[in-house]
């Protein structure tokens, strides 16, 4: 019997031990918020192959608190659903995470990543908008590492050829694409109108553009039934109908606008700034060409959609000290400069933006801090990957059937607040 006892009391002990992990698992993790160790950073595809680099010199100073870079497939629908994935599980392993600007409300909401003490981040250094993005409900949760704000590109040598200046307000947008588009052979303007992603970030960029918003309050109010969102809605949805934004258009993500500027079939091009060295390669048509300038609006410039990345700690991270660490070194002034000058990416840090050897490297730089200054989130919400695919379906179908802005307006308000409730 005494045999007994002793496996029973064994057993008892095995059954605490293993009880007391899977507790771990699920909830703080073993490590907690002063957990030190290795980490994992995980990102989207990282096209220039930089970041290894920039990581490297976290190692050579780390050698027991090394980073291990994750990188998922370019498309950014694929790395959050494989972020989500892992998240959902509770898993530990990724340690930090690159999140698209518009992610950092749902994982807040969902207590996927951990707030973080804004003490303990350069953020008085960096534009101002870019640090919204990484707030919700009034705390940090993230922290601001690359930037992005559209910019209109424009056939600079063609509007000097005909006298005229790169437009500032929608109605000489409208003009110049209606009249000189035509008579060099050129389509007048696009921006990225496949239901994706894109489509989002420029419809957001019309409405704000005309001091109107699709959502409110963090996502909890539907507001895009307002004169100034539908006079927004009603660019976009107008020029179709009218011809100067082509129908070709409709199939356009960044790159086929991008290729279709660059082989000299556009006259105007809303993209973002990485379109501009490309552009200007010894092989682009256009090169020496064109030039960009901030988004124009209803009487004046406009408002972009915020592009970027946040950097976030898992909160099932086991190494949070160390997670919190790296993300500090990635946003300090030297970095960042590396994010730009071998990343090719828009950092947050604002004086970059005026250093004059980065600017004769790369001419933009003035005009991109002026959109990102004018820059606004998009749609902030919990519920943000529900919103864009239904703004996405609406306005898509809209715009190829040449839907009136009324119609517009009425299916949208309808299907966000099956989406997010009346508010």
């Amino acid at each position: 019997m005494r045999w007994k006892r002793a496996a029973g009391r064994a057993l008892l002990v095995c059954s605490l031990l293993f009880a007391g992990q899977a507790g771990a698992r699920a909830g703080e993790p073993a490590g907690g918020p002063d957990g030190r160790g290795p980490v994992t950073l995980v990102t989207g595809g990282d096209l220039t192959g930089y970041l290894r680099g920039v990581l490297d010199g976290w190692n050579d100073r780390h050698p027991r608190e090394k980073v291990t870079l994750v990188e998922l497939p370019d498309a950014a629908d694929e790395v959050r659903a494989q972020m989500v994935t892992e998240l959902r599980s509770r898993s530990d392993r990724f340690d930090v995470l690159n999140i698209d600007v518009a992610w950092t409300s749902e994982f807040a909401a969902a207590g996927w990543i951990k707030p973080v003490n804004s003490a303990q981040f350069p953020l008085k250094h960096f534009l101002p908008p870019v640090v919204d993005t990484a707030t919700f409900r009034g705390r940090l949760y993230a922290v601001p590492y690359v930037t992005n704000a559209g910019l209109l590109y424009y056939r600079k040598d063609v509007l000097a050829r005909e006298g005229a200046r790169p437009p500032r307000t929608w109605a000489e947008l409208e003009q110049l694409a209606k009249t000189v588009a035509p008579k060099y052979g050129m389509d007048g303007y696009a921006g990225q109108f496949l239901p994706y992603e894109g489509l989002t970030a420029n419809v957001g960029e019309a409405v704000q553009s005309a001091g109107g918003s699709v959502l409110a309050g963090e996502g909890a109010r539907v507001t895009v039934d307002s004169p100034a969102a539908r006079r927004g809605l009603s660019f976009l949805l107008d020029g179709v109908r009218e011809g100067w934004i082509p129908q070709r258009a409709l199939t356009y993500k960044e790159e086929e606008s991008r290729k279709a500027f660059q082989d000299g079939r556009l006259l105007f091009l809303r993209n973002w700034p990485y379109a501009y060295a490309l552009a200007n390669a010894r092989s682009s048509k256009v090169a020496g060409k064109f030039g960009a300038v901030p988004l124009p609006g209803p009487d004046g410039p406009g408002s972009s959609a915020l592009g970027g990345s946040n950097l976030a700690v898992n909160a099932q991270s086991r190494h949070q000290k160390t997670a919190t660490e790296l993300i500090s070194y990635l946003t300090t002034e030297s970095v960042q400069r590396r994010v730009l000058t071998e990343g090719a990416l828009p950092p947050v840090w604002a004086d970059l933006y005026s250093d004059p050897e980065l600017v004769r490297r790369f001419p933009y730089l003035p005009t991109l801090k002026r959109g990102v200054l004018a820059a606004k989130p998009r749609l902030k919400s919990p519920h943000y990957d529900q919103v864009s695919l239904a703004v996405q379906a609406v306005m898509h179908d809209a715009l190829l059937h040449r839907r009136s802005t009324d119609a517009t307006v009425a299916r949208l308000t309808r299907e966000l607040r099956a989406i997010v409730g009346r508010g």
